[in-house]
């Protein structure tokens, strides 16, 4: 096989189950493909050592026989926030330049154990704090498909090598949509599952306190079918069930959040997924799930200000060099008053409030089909984006990724298109909790109608 770094992770196991394809040789491939990219894109910033020899190590326990996981021989990579033994894990931030996990997250001990090898880290935004993948430690990683581009953030790395062949898929983490927005700008899927499906141990910052509510860990790919391998993996168990149904579901979709407009090729792009969905048989219907007004607005009470507890801890010692985001942060920390403690008590339980009339209104309509956010990629340090006459800051203009976080709901992103400057589009699928798998086939039916993944000429 001479195209190995543009298949999907699902059939590179099936080849290698099958041995049709050996561990080394899809090892050897991919390390080709990152000497002849990573360069340019900078988007696997720590390389596993042995590789080689963990590939032929996997290799000669297919030819002896010996039981194999659903993983095996599969290389992956994961997000620098997220632990992986003996690895740099830094997160972007000098503080941990140096810093060496002792330990695997449970979620990478989980891949381990299915057989994955594990090929590198990925650029993160600097303490995963932004949309971005640019950090004081290791720089900033290049979108694929324009290098004058942002990949998107925090998870912008691992979507920047998954989309350009140099990883077939990885783990990233999601807060305010660090997986889905990276796969809209890179062309690749990304599931964000509710919390609690994955576990989300061994990350830093840690995914404690405030952001228990929606902080997850989530696996990105360039197809669905390889979201669903990954999920399966990643919730401990290891064989995958039968498909939920989802013959009959009401689906719901809508491009306007009441916070920010989107731009035409964005609202294309959702009336494009609703549409394949259509001609699949579902009932579709142009709504607005109740409450999402209002979602960017409590993402903001919920967890603004734990970002600015958490960053001061980290930096406390002022020896540190901060990178640009995390600077402006900490400096504008108390423009505001915080909020006080009863303030803080109030907007939860609106939230807990709200989450129940929406859980009340997917149990009628559970799919909503939706943006991912304002607009598809752009250009580097791009501090606010228009739409029409419109100007909005973009952590704003992704408020539509934020609304699963705060209501704690499964949301996956497929690609469906591309843009008038040759950039991908990608759509929302959002569901009921604990319904990933639903989610993941309706994302299945618009990806095979509207094409999925395309690779770009990088």
């Amino acid at each position: 096989m001479t195209d190995i770094p543009a298949q999907t992770a699902s059939r590179i196991v099936n080849l290698i189950r099958t041995r049709k394809l050996s561990p080394v040789e899809v090892v050897d491939a991919l390390l080709t493909r990152c000497e002849q990219l990573n360069s340019t894109l900078n988007a696997i910033v720590t390389f596993a050592p042995a590789l080689r020899k963990k590939a032929s190590e996997a290799e000669s326990a297919l030819m002896r026989g010996d039981p194999i996981g659903p993983l095996h021989g599969l290389p992956i990579t994961i997000k620098d926030t997220i632990e992986v033994a003996d690895l740099l894990s830094t997160s972007g931030s000098t503080v941990r330049a140096t810093y060496i996990a002792r330990n695997d997250a449970p979620s990478v001990a989980r891949l381990k154990a299915a057989g994955a090898i594990i090929l590198g880290k990925t650029n993160t935004a600097e303490m995963a704090m932004d949309y971005t993948a640019d950090n004081p430690v290791f720089g900033r990683t290049n979108n694929p498909y324009d290098i004058a581009f942002t990949p998107g953030g925090s998870s912008g790395g691992e979507a920047a090598a998954i989309a350009s062949g140099m990883s077939p898929a990885g783990l990233g983490s999601d807060l305010a949509g660090s997986v889905r927005i990276p796969a809209h700008f890179c062309g690749i899927a990304g599931l964000k599952p509710a919390t609690g499906r994955v576990p989300g141990g061994g990350q830093f910052p840690t995914s404690s306190g405030p952001y228990s509510l929606g902080a997850v860990i989530g696996p990105m790919a360039r197809a669905v079918e390889d979201l669903e391998l990954l999920f399966s993996v990643l919730t401990g168990d290891s064989s995958l069930p039968d498909p939920e149904e989802i013959d009959g579901l009401r689906v719901a979709w809508f491009t306007d959040d009441g916070v920010a407009p989107v731009s035409e090729e964005t609202r294309a792009a959702v009336l494009s997924a609703a549409g394949a969905l259509a001609n699949a048989g579902f009932s579709i219907e142009e709504t607005r799930p109740p409450g999402v007004e209002l979602g960017h607005e409590l993402w903001l009470k919920l967890f603004s200000r734990a970002s600015v507890v958490q960053l001061r801890e980290v930096y406390k010692n002022d020896d540190y060099e901060k990178g640009s985001f995390v600077k402006w942060r900490l400096a504008t920390a108390d423009d505001k008053p915080p909020p006080s403690l009863d303030e803080y008590l109030k907007s939860w339980m609106e939230r807990d409030r709200l989450r129940e009339v929406l859980l009340r209104w997917l149990q009628d309509v559970p799919i909503v089909v939706m943006p991912v956010g304002a607009t598809n990629a752009y250009v580097h340090d791009t501090l606010k984006v228009k739409v029409g006459e419109i100007q909005m800051n973009v952590f704003k203009a992704f408020s539509y990724s934020q609304i699963a976080n705060v209501f704690d709901l499964p949301a996956v992103v497929v690609p469906v298109g591309s843009s008038a400057n040759g950039m991908p589009v990608g759509v929302q699928i959002v569901g009921r909790p604990r319904k990933e798998r639903q989610v993941l086939q309706i994302a299945k039916i618009i990806e095979k109608e509207c094409g999925g993944w395309r690779a770009p000429n990088v």
